[in-house]
């Protein structure tokens, strides 16, 4: 054997030497178990936990660095002080089955000083569904009056429908109560079946939206008050939302080939950074690209901050126009993402939103 040879040998042995020694030195988390079955229980029995405890069998003392959970249902606590060699150190996970019923299976990960650094441990098991009180059922409630929601959403309704809707309510008193209702808009009709309702009786409010009538579009909002026994109180509102959108079903083929085409050259634009109370100004580019008047039926921002102001309402075909808008930093800091939404006639795509970006610092003191 060569000496050259010889010496390679050396070094590798006593480099896989060097290299296990590193390893019998770092701390080792030897755990009971890394799984944990809870088996079936209750949602009624509130949070349940294991301890999953482990012992130091390397020869530095283990420091756990973080512990997360898969699901905010899953709790860990762990130990936070160095655990010695020879010791006993714990990480706890405690599992919240609030309404989560079924099979659950959840994995909690260790960072630490170990070799290897990462440590996964398992939590599984079966949760049975508690029985829904009318609470559960109707979580709103307005002087004995229970409802689903206080949020009638209609979703789509195209500019010539109308479209009805339904929530269902329970009288929870031991009195009949009747319900109307207040501040109720011209596109709007409403009505309780029955017309009272009887003590622990179910019933629905039936609303009919004519969205010909309101005369607006995309995202809108009605208040209403409602009326318990005619009795008027603060509070007891009912929201009804829609999301109002053009009626493009009857153009014909020929309609449609000639019809408007709206193209952004650009959607978004970053303003960089603004000293607080500073204004962003940017004018966004539209181009009308099909063949007859594209209409801009509405323009909307996220937020009050945002001023919107279209050069024109009507672009011809082939032509372009600008819609300026301000951003007003006043009360704001930090980062700023404000969507603004031009609804047009463009049958394709008749909704589309411009962001604004940029981030807003606090003035300098002197």
């Amino acid at each position: 054997m060569s000496r050259k040879v010889f010496y390679l040998l050396v070094v590798a042995i006593l480099g896989s030497t060097l290299s296990v020694s590193a390893q019998d030195a770092a701390p080792v988390m030897k755990f009971d178990t890394k799984e944990y079955d809870f088996k079936t229980f209750k949602e009624e029995d509130g949070l349940t936990s294991y301890s999953f405890e482990f012992i130091n069998t390397g020869n530095q003392p283990v420091i756990i660095n973080q512990v997360r959970s898969s699901c905010g249902c899953t709790s860990p606590e762990w130990s936070k002080e160095p655990v010695a060699p020879g010791q006993k150190g714990f990480v706890k996970a405690t599992f919240d089955p609030k309404n989560r019923p079924g099979p659950f299976n959840k994995s909690i990960t260790i960072t630490a000083n170990t070799n290897p650094a990462i440590t996964i441990l398992r939590i599984s098991g079966n949760v049975i569904a508690r029985e829904k009180t009318v609470a559960d059922l109707y979580p709103r409630e307005m002087d004995g009056l229970r409802l689903q929601n206080n949020h009638l959403s209609f979703t789509k309704v195209k500019n010539t429908e109308v479209k009805d809707a339904s929530m269902e309510v329970y009288n929870d008193s031991d009195k009949p109560i009747s319900i109307g209702f207040k501040r109720v808009p011209a596109h709007l009709s409403l009505k309780m079946v029955p017309e009272t309702l009887q003590p622990k009786q179910k019933g629905q409010i039936i609303a009919t939206y004519d969205a010909s009538k309101k005369k607006d579009w995309g995202f809108v909002i009605d208040y209403l008050d409602v009326l318990i026994n005619q009795e008027y109180k603060s509070g007891n509102r009912l929201t009804v939302s829609a999301n109002l959108v053009e009626d493009f079903s009857s153009l014909s083929k020929s309609e449609l080939a000639n019809s408007p085409k709206v193209e952004f050259v650009k959607d978004v634009f970053d303003f960089g950074e603004l000293t607080q109370g500073e204004k962003a100004e940017y004018s966004f580019t539209m181009k009308n690209m099909g063949k007859s008047d594209l209409i801009i039926r509405k323009t909307k921002a996220s937020c009050g901050c945002t001023a919107i102001a279209p050069s024109t309402k009507i672009v011809k075909a082939g032509e372009a126009s600008e819609i300026k808008v301000v951003f007003n930093s006043r009360g704001k800091r930090g980062r700023q993402n404000k969507m603004i939404t031009v609804i047009t006639n463009d049958p394709v795509d008749s909704e589309v939103k411009l962001r604004i970006s940029g981030n807003v610092v606090m003035p300098k003191t002197n």
